[in-house]
């Protein structure tokens, strides 16, 4: 790799491992939050998910609070808050109080689905009508105007989210589909895509992002995060056996059924029919497995193939300590600069 390397991140779900308390996962996400501020990677982010026993990324203000008091450098934030899930005033206000606690270090990450099932995102949201509302560029606006005002007799212009001496940090709008990067591009803000599951090609999305780029105040330069899943073991062959199992815990998740993270030793049991074997076979390109060279040139060659500014990684790993390993081997091979 180059001596200034492309910025590499990490992208934390706090995976829940067959075996373990949930709550464990939460304490995993603080060690590992320290080993990658160690080896050098640029930003920590926290996703937003709920009713999935196989994550306990719930509440990503909290863990954002959480791994940022645990570390001292890395940038910290949201990949992403789920807007339609909160109120943009909630936002504006939780995001400022991170930001007075932890000056230059927030990101805020934001996108427009649900992150569950439709009956959790009626639980979370308390109305039926807010279910098919369709109303993020509005939502987007109200949040943004608790930082820069609101137009004259606006009924919310009384309104002041605070520490209001903080300005709101700077703001990523992610996307698994057109629409994000297309959001993105009109509103002026930075676009994460989603890579590790979204089923479009990420340089076309990219692209036309980059096209209808409209510079705003808070950002005059399209910029692109590139997310994507990546497996690394010392050996080809144990990278495999990592990836079976997480390839098991992407079935279950997607056939309706979702657990806690196999074991390697589970997913090599597990009566794998044909169908499902041909089905994990077409997700397994969105994962990026094998030895610390091998992850490196294949995540080089899509982050050039997508014409993206910087990649954020998230790995899956039954076992906390192997799962911190292939972040650091990571590290050192794509040449990041240890802390």
């Amino acid at each position: 790799m180059s001596a200034e390397p492309m910025p590499l991140s990490v992208l934390d779900l706090s995976p829940v491992p067959t075996g373990s308390r949930p709550s464990q996962a939460l304490h995993e996400t603080l060690e590992l939050a320290r080993t990658a501020e160690a080896a050098g990677y640029h930003r920590y982010w926290l996703a937003e998910h709920h009713n999935i026993s196989s994550v306990v990324s719930s509440s990503p203000e909290v863990m954002i609070a959480a791994v940022a008091a645990a570390t001292s450098r890395i940038r910290v934030g949201s990949g992403g808050i789920m807007l339609p899930n909160h109120s943009p005033l909630k936002v504006a206000e939780t995001f400022r109080v991170l930001a007075g606690l932890h000056p230059e270090r927030i990101d805020l990450g934001i996108g427009r689905a649900p992150g569950t099932d439709q009956r959790t995102a009626l639980a979370l949201r308390r109305s039926r009508e807010a279910l098919g509302a369709d109303d993020f560029p509005e939502q987007y606006a109200e949040l943004r105007a608790y930082a820069e005002g609101f137009p004259a007799g606006h009924p919310f212009a009384p309104i002041s989210a605070q520490p209001d001496d903080v300005p709101l940090p700077p703001v990523w709008i992610l996307g698994s589909s057109t629409y994000g990067g297309q959001a993105a591009a009109a509103l002026g803000t930075g676009f994460a895509y989603a890579g590790h599951f979204g089923t479009l090609d990420p340089a076309g999305v990219i692209a036309s992002y980059r096209e209808d780029f409209q510079p705003s105040d808070h950002q005059s330069e399209p910029h692109v995060i590139l997310a994507l899943a990546a497996i690394v073991a010392d050996t080809e062959e144990r990278a495999q056996q990592l990836a079976q199992a997480n390839a098991l815990s992407m079935l279950r998740l997607r056939s309706g059924r979702p657990g806690p993270l196999p074991s390697p030793e589970e997913a090599a049991a597990y009566p794998w029919s044909d169908a499902e074997r041909a089905a994990v076979e077409e997700w397994s390109g969105l994962v990026s497995v094998g030895t610390p060279d091998q992850v490196a040139a294949d995540l080089s060659r899509r982050a050039k193939a997508a014409d993206a500014d910087e990649l954020i990684i998230t790995t899956n790993i039954h076992n906390p300590t192997e799962r911190r390993h292939s972040y650091t081997q990571l590290a050192k091979t794509w040449g990041l600069t240890p802390r």
